[in-house]
């Protein structure tokens, strides 16, 4: 469209395109990937990994799938998420595989992935109703609240990093700053998604295409390096 309006080809003007048209590997992944390093960052920082510690993720779209995928590779158990009908809990990890089937590829509900495995699914309360060490919030504006955080808290939360845009009231953000919980703002956190669009209009301008690990390894220094600004 950019093409016809203009009478100009230039690949780079537009992110987020397929790899055939000048798209950049990782793209899908870079938010959910891009919050879990911010995460694992935030971990360090306090001498600390994901190792052993149980993580809940909101959602269950792109953002919060690769997070649970991310964040289970670093050594976390992920043990429960969420859609717009209610949530599951499995103590031995979201089977991220199944989830992404489910969601993906069926198109289904997250109660599907509770039936299959025969694990605890509830269409009431909250998915911040249960304990965790750290919570991804991954799915829509203003849906973690005072009240999930104050049950968050109470439950023993330490860390939350945003994956969406806004997800933590203002209220609830007070909450975690008053209870010394380390707090990941989205405007950091999930900077992952407009840093490999800046990627990909980086490798249109050389004419050149990243190979899948490269341009993680990208991503991966840019996070850090929002982190470590934000430390600062």
């Amino acid at each position: 469209q950019y093409k016809r309006i203009t009478n100009r080809y230039e690949s780079g003007v537009l992110t987020g395109k397929g790899i055939n048209w000048g798209g950049s590997l990782v793209r899908t992944e870079a938010t959910g990937y891009g919050t879990t390093i911010f995460t694992e960052e935030m971990l360090k920082a306090n001498g600390e990994s994901f190792d052993g510690k149980r993580v809940v993720v909101s959602g269950s779209g792109n953002v919060a799938l690769y997070a649970i995928q991310k964040a289970t590779q670093l050594g976390a158990t992920v043990i429960a998420s969420s859609d717009s009908s209610g949530y599951v809990v499995d103590e031995n990890g979201i089977d991220i595989e199944l989830l992404r089937e489910i969601k993906q590829v069926r198109r289904g509900r997250i109660k599907e992935y509770a039936d299959e495995l025969n694990v605890p699914y509830s269409s009431t309360g909250s998915v911040w109703d249960v304990p965790c060490d750290i919570a991804l919030p991954c799915a829509t504006q203003n849906e973690l609240d005072d009240k999930h955080a104050a049950k968050l808290i109470s439950n023993g939360v330490r860390y939350v990093a945003e994956g969406a845009n806004m997800p933590t009231t203002p209220e609830a953000i007070e909450l975690f700053n008053e209870a010394g919980v380390h707090f990941g703002p989205g405007k950091a956190a999930n900077a992952g998604g407009v840093a490999t669009s800046a990627l990909e209009m980086q490798q249109n301008a050389s004419r050149d295409a990243w190979s899948f690990e490269y341009t993680e390894e990208r991503l991966e220094q840019i996070m850090r390096s929002i982190h470590r600004r934000c430390l600062e």
